[in-house]
């Protein structure tokens, strides 16, 4: 009886490897659940890449559907989807912020002087298209890491309250904008817009609420 036991363990143990390996192959990188999904944007407080003198924090990112797109100019695949993107800016009118870190720019890979990076980011724009309102530098990466990030690009579609709604690893080219990317930020500018609506109704019915009270107290 021992001696099964010891025979049926390996081979289960085999079997859960091979289910596991299984799944692996198979299974999308993109699809993995992120843990920062509906949560609140992470503290920051960073400068503006070609403006550095203006600042931006979470609070900035309120009030419209954004796109947050995290590149550089080292990623070729950044490069690859940049068209796409200044094509969605134009035509449909995205908001798409770009959270640029510099590989350059840190120690272990060497050293980069800020205006060095400006004029390759002004160079890279040109070339494929700038589908950006404005760049947020993550000087040491460190709201990349909160995010999350493991390389670039990487995108986060965050609603008008700041809230993290997804989070997709890769390009957003054409099919994986109607397919995933596109609804959800479509779904999400409807619902902003519907609130703002209401928002305005009740401040309309405020304001004529006050007259009538005003006008009452004149008689």
């Amino acid at each position: 009886m021992k001696k099964t036991s010891l025979v049926a363990i390996p081979l289960v143990l085999f079997s859960l490897l091979v289910i596991f390996l299984f799944k692996g192959l198979f299974s999308d990188p993109r699809e993995l659940d992120s843990q920062v999904k509906d949560k609140t944007l992470p503290t920051f407080s960073l400068p503006d890449l070609m403006q550095p003198d203006v600042t931006y924090t979470p609070e900035d990112l309120k009030g419209q559907v954004t796109i947050l797109n995290v590149w550089g100019v080292w990623c070729v695949t950044c490069a690859v989807e940049m068209p796409y993107l200044t094509q969605l800016k134009n035509e449909q009118d995205v908001h798409i912020v770009g959270l640029y870190f510099d590989q350059d720019l840190d120690p272990d890979f060497g050293t980069k002087t800020l205006s060095r990076v400006q004029q390759e980011v002004t160079e890279m724009l040109s070339r494929y298209g700038n589908p950006y309102a404005y760049n947020i530098f993550d000087v040491y990466r460190d709201t990349s890491l909160d995010l999350g990030v493991t390389g670039a690009p990487e995108h986060f579609v965050i609603d008008a309250n700041g809230v993290i709604r997804m989070h997709h690893i890769g390009d957003i080219n054409e099919r994986v904008w109607n397919t995933k990317v596109g609804p959800l930020y479509n779904k999400l500018v409807a619902q902003a817009a519907k609130a703002q609506g209401a928002d305005a109704h009740i401040e309309v019915n405020a304001v004529m609420s006050d007259d009538k009270s005003a006008q009452g107290g004149l008689q």
